[in-house]
């Protein structure tokens, strides 16, 4: 049976493709052994509770169009998901686990910078849209294609190196991310990334 797939979309098989920075270098960088997160830290770990969601979690209610002309993430954390929770920020949010389709709508980081500025350590979804999934990375917030997300428990431990979760005393697997997003993601952010990588070149 053929698979419908949404516009902007990115699947489990996409995924690992996506570990680069730009369109052609996603399939070099994927999973190649010595671009493993592994190589790069000895151990990364996320440990929290979970906040669930369903499919389709938009942009739109992940950070309401009415607050996108605020830049400071502080500010934007305060309306982090009110459109779809507004009691969001008075739950517990360590570690969200989304379904379908997350984030899915604008393509401006406010999204998962309010997010991450909110208390975000992770997010886990089924799939997440292509450009959503860039811009968190981009902003240092790990991103995790889960088909099995919907069996993750009330609390997780996720083991960034190793591509493991571990939640309700099963563990689930996924794709380590490769050298270049680790180490986008170890130093918080596409930008504090290229300004160590030049400051490095200057030296």
């Amino acid at each position: 049976m053929k698979k419908t797939k949404i516009e902007g979309q990115i699947s489990e098989e996409e995924d690992l493709a996506a570990h680069g920075t730009d369109a052609k270098s996603f399939a070099k960088h994927a999973l190649a052994p010595e671009n493993s997160l592994s190589a790069q830290l000895d151990i990364t770990k996320i440990s929290g509770s979970v906040y669930r969601c369903g499919d389709n979690v938009d942009t739109d209610v992940i950070i309401p169009a009415r607050h996108l002309n605020i830049n400071d993430p502080a500010e934007l954390a305060k309306h982090a998901m009110e459109d779809l929770d507004p009691n969001f920020l008075t739950k517990l949010h360590d570690i969200i686990v989304g379904g379908k389709n997350f984030g899915s709508g604008s393509s401006r980081e406010h999204a998962p910078l309010a997010l991450k500025a909110a208390g975000v350590k992770a997010i886990i979804a089924k799939s997440f849209s292509r450009i959503f999934y860039r811009n968190a990375i981009n902003i240092g917030l790990p991103v995790i294609i889960l088909p099995e997300a919907d069996q993750i428990g009330s609390d997780a431990i996720i083991d960034l190196a190793k591509g493991t979760i571990e939640s309700k005393g099963k563990k689930f697997t996924f794709a380590p991310y490769a050298k270049e997003v680790s180490s986008i993601l170890k130093d918080g952010g596409l930008v504090a990334y290229l300004k160590k990588k030049l400051k490095g070149k200057k030296n």
